[in-house]
């Protein structure tokens, strides 16, 4: 077809930078609106909030038991024994390589090391509560986030773009919104005794639950979310049984076996055990880090839970933090990221022919044409080289 060559004009020079700005921070594609609001980006933020419901769900029936019991280990030794009867069962029943013995023949000691991870990453946190004030827990825990990012980078060969860092940095700053609330609020709860004790364990918790996430992702992106929820429970079960007999022995024939700590205790495994069966699944769509990235509403849904229940005291600014967070969120998974095997040569190849056509060497001229021919090599160049993403608009 006919190029059309015009003086280039404010307006054009304005569009221009738009446009440079706009691959800088999201990449050479361009998305339209039916690109971002698509089917699997609301089923996405749905699954994520639902892990956030469940969250919710452990927090307030720990606070009911925290009034009579302390005992975290037991808690996680029941979650993990139910995924040892039922997803390590169904390990058992395998037959061939995927089978159970040839699983711990050969990989044992990873699982090991993950679920070692997964159950003092649990520990370490409740634990901080005796010593530091929930509003420290609230802000320290964010730190999960960056440490997930960059154990993505290093060994799930994750890249972000700009755009994604600007997403955390909403996510966060809805956090911080959170927690100013909170402390409008009075809420500061939690023990003050030893401070930088709990809040070096809670740096702890956040660095051990990115190294287990990056173990999930990675698990079951490339093997199974059974095998992977299996031997969770298999080794989760023998260390916390372990630890809970040397750290509880006392505590546990303290513990008054009423109808209502029975049910308490049902209903923080019951949470547990869908956040562990639930989670992978909405890891494999997405990735590690968004999911954490919707979990940071948890918080939100155990206040709004606790505004009925244990009368805390509502502001507006609550509402403002959860908008935030979620459109943080959204923004995170509207524009997919790409992984490091796929050659960054490729993205550029795309990237240069992407900008071509609003490039010219003089720097007068913004509008140029592609012929037909060349039109069409650069759809084949696009989707021969457009690489698979994390993100979930790699279903787009």
């Amino acid at each position: 077809m006919d190029c059309e060559a015009g003086e280039s004009s404010p307006e054009n020079r304005n569009l221009d930078t738009l446009s440079r700005w706009g691959r800088f921070l999201c990449g050479p594609r361009n998305l339209a609106l039916k690109d971002v609001f698509t089917w699997q980006l609301f089923k996405t933020i749905a699954m994520g909030q639902a892990l956030s419901m469940l969250i919710c769900g452990t927090a307030v029936t720990c606070q009911y038991l925290a009034r009579d019991v302390e005992t975290p280990m037991l808690q996680s030794f029941l979650n993990y024994s139910l995924l040892l009867l039922t997803y390590t069962s169904m390990l058992a029943l395998r037959r061939g390589e995927n089978n159970i013995v040839q699983i711990l023949k050969t990989k044992w000691w990873k699982y090991f090391l993950m679920a070692l991870t997964d159950v003092e990453a649990n520990y370490t946190v409740v634990k901080a509560y005796q010593f530091t004030t929930l509003t420290s827990i609230q802000l320290l825990d964010c730190f999960v986030i960056p440490v997930l990012m960059v154990l993505s980078w290093i060994f799930l060969k994750t890249r972000y773009r700009p755009w994604h860092f600007v997403a955390v940095a909403v996510c966060l700053f809805g956090v911080g919104a959170m927690v100013g609330a909170d402390l409008l609020a009075g809420r500061d709860q939690g023990s003050s005794s030893h401070v930088l004790l709990g809040d070096g364990l809670v740096l702890v918790s956040a660095a051990l639950y990115a190294v287990s996430n990056v173990c999930q992702e990675y698990t079951v992106k490339n093997l199974s979310r059974v095998e992977y929820i299996g031997m969770m429970g298999l080794f989760g079960t023998l260390i916390s049984g372990v630890q809970m007999a040397l750290l509880e022995f006392k505590a546990i024939p303290a513990i008054s076996w009423d109808w209502q700590n029975c049910l308490l205790f049902f209903a923080y495994t019951l949470c547990m055990y869908g956040l562990y069966s639930f989670m992978p699944v909405v890891v494999k769509m997405t990735s590690a880090t968004a999911v954490n990235l919707s979990l940071l509403t948890a918080d939100l849904f155990s206040l709004f839970c606790g505004i009925f229940l244990f009368h805390y005291k509502f502001t507006g600014l609550y509402i403002v933090s959860l908008v935030v967070i979620m459109v943080g969120f959204v923004m995170f998974n509207i524009v997919p990221t790409f992984t490091a095997d796929q050659s960054d040569v490729n993205n550029d190849v795309v990237y240069q022919l992407a900008s071509s056509a609003n490039d010219q060497q003089d720097g007068d001229i913004v509008e140029n044409c592609l012929s037909k021919e060349g039109q069409e090599n650069l759809d084949r160049t696009w989707s021969s080289h457009k690489a698979p993403c994390n993100g979930i608009c790699s279903q787009t």
